[in-house]
C-alpha cells in the first residue's frame, strides 16, 4: 500500500502529509487510522464503515467525507450495529464498526453471537480507551476492554502503539479474515515507527534489546516503555523493549524467549491490570518458562478526570513507574 495520507477536495483524493516520523508527536491513532482506512477504501470497493453518532472523534469522518455511500449511521445504537454489521458480512462487504471503547461494551451480547460465534469478517474499531481519554473521566474510560475481547472466542485482538502503526493496522485488519478488536486512541501520541513500519497479527516487535529485563508494552505505553528503557540505561540497566500490538494471538514465543534471555518481565498497558495484555503475558509465562513479573497497569479501580499525562502518573503508568517495575522485577531474579 502506499502509505500516504488523503483528504477529499473537490471529489479528488488529495496528499496532505506524510506520516509522522520517528520521535514526533502530535498526531492521534484514531486519526490515523481514519486516514488509513480512507485511503484502502478507494482501492476496495467491499469496505463499508458503520458509526455510532461519532465520526468525528474516531477519525473516520475521513471516510465519510470521501465515501457517504458506504458510511452508514446507524446512531447510539451500538448492539443493531453490530448485528447489523454481522449481516452485511455475510453479504461478503467488510464492515468497520466504529465507536468509542467504552461504547462497545454495551454490544458484547452482540459481538459474541452476531460476528465471533458466526464467524463473520467484522472490524470493530474502538477509540478513546483507558486513562488516554482524559477529561471525559471514569465514564467514558474504559479499562476493560481487552479482557473482555481477549476472552470472546474467535476475537482477535490489536491495540496499535503510535500512528504509524495506527495507519498500518488499517491495511492489516481488512487483509485479516475474521472477527476482529482494534485499540486506537484520543490524544495526540508519541511516535515509535517510521512511516514504512508493518503491524503483523500474532508477533510482538523488539523495539529496545536488553539483556537484564524484557518490557512488553502496549498502546501508549509503548513510547512510556522506550523512555524507561532510556532512564534503565542510565543506571546500567540493559532492558529489552517489546512492542505487543498483538494481543490475541500472543506471541508466546517471542515471550519464552525474553524470559529465558532476560530472566524478568514487566507489563505495561493503558488498561486495568487484570486479564489484559498482563494476564495475557502471565499465562504466556506460566505455559513456558515462568520468571518474575511486575505488572504496570491501573489498579482494579476506576479512572477520575484530568489530562492523560497528569492521570498516567497518578495511576503509575509513567516511564519513572515503568523504570520502577523493572527494578523489582530483576530483584526477584532467583528468588
Amino acid at each position: 500500500m502506499d502509505r500516504r495520507y488523503y483528504f477529499l477536495k473537490g471529489g479528488i483524493m488529495t496528499d496532505v502529509k506524510e506520516p509522522l516520523q520517528l520521535g514526533s508527536s502530535g498526531d492521534t491513532l484514531r486519526e490515523a487510522f481514519g486516514r488509513g482506512i480512507t485511503q484502502l477504501a478507494s482501492e476496495n470497493k467491499r469496505i463499508v464503515v458503520l458509526d455510532a453518532d461519532v465520526a468525528g472523534g474516531t477519525g473516520l469522518h475521513h471516510f465519510r467525507k470521501a465515501f457517504p455511500d458506504r458510511f452508514i449511521q446507524c446512531g447510539i445504537a451500538e448492539q443493531n450495529m453490530m448485528a447489523m454489521a454481522g449481516g452485511l458480512a455475510a453479504t461478503g462487504l467488510i464492515p468497520i464498526v466504529t465507536t468509542f471503547a467504552v461504547f462497545a461494551l454495551r454490544a458484547v451480547e452482540q459481538a459474541r453471537l452476531s460476528l465471533a460465534y458466526t464467524e463473520r469478517n467484522v472490524k470493530i474499531v474502538a477509540s478513546h480507551p483507558g486513562l488516554d481519554v482524559g477529561p471525559d473521566g471514569a465514564s467514558a474510560q474504559c479499562l476493560e476492554d481487552l479482557a473482555i475481547f481477549r476472552a470472546i472466542p474467535g476475537m482477535t485482538v490489536l491495540s496499535a502503539a503510535d500512528p504509524n502503526e495506527a495507519y498500518a493496522a488499517a491495511e492489516v485488519i481488512v487483509e485479516f479474515n475474521g472477527p476482529l478488536y482494534l485499540r486506537t486512541g484520543r490524544s495526540p501520541a508519541k511516535t515509535v515507527y517510521g512511516s514504512a513500519h508493518k503491524m503483523t497479527i500474532g508477533k510482538g516487535d523488539i523495539l529496545v534489546d536488553g539483556d537484564d529485563v524484557t518490557i512488553i508494552a502496549c498502546g501508549v505505553e509503548v513510547a512510556r516503555a522506550v523512555e524507561a528503557s532510556k532512564l534503565l540505561k542510565n543506571d546500567g540497566i540493559s532492558a529489552r523493549v517489546v512492542n505487543m500490538s498483538s494481543i490475541k494471538p500472543l506471541d508466546r514465543h517471542l515471550i519464552e524467549t525474553c524470559a529465558r534471555e532476560t530472566g524478568a518481565i514487566v507489563s505495561a498497558e493503558d488498561h486495568n491490570i487484570y486479564g489484559g495484555l498482563g494476564g495475557a503475558v502471565a499465562e504466556a509465562l506460566t505455559m513456558t518458562f515462568p520468571v518474575p513479573q511486575e505488572f504496570v497497569g491501573v489498579r482494579d479501580t476506576f479512572g477520575k478526570s484530568g489530562e492523560p499525562e497528569e492521570l498516567a502518573e497518578l495511576y503509575g503508568l509513567t516511564a519513572q513507574f515503568i523504570s520502577e517495575a523493572a527494578r523489582k522485577a530483576i530483584m526477584r531474579k532467583g528468588k
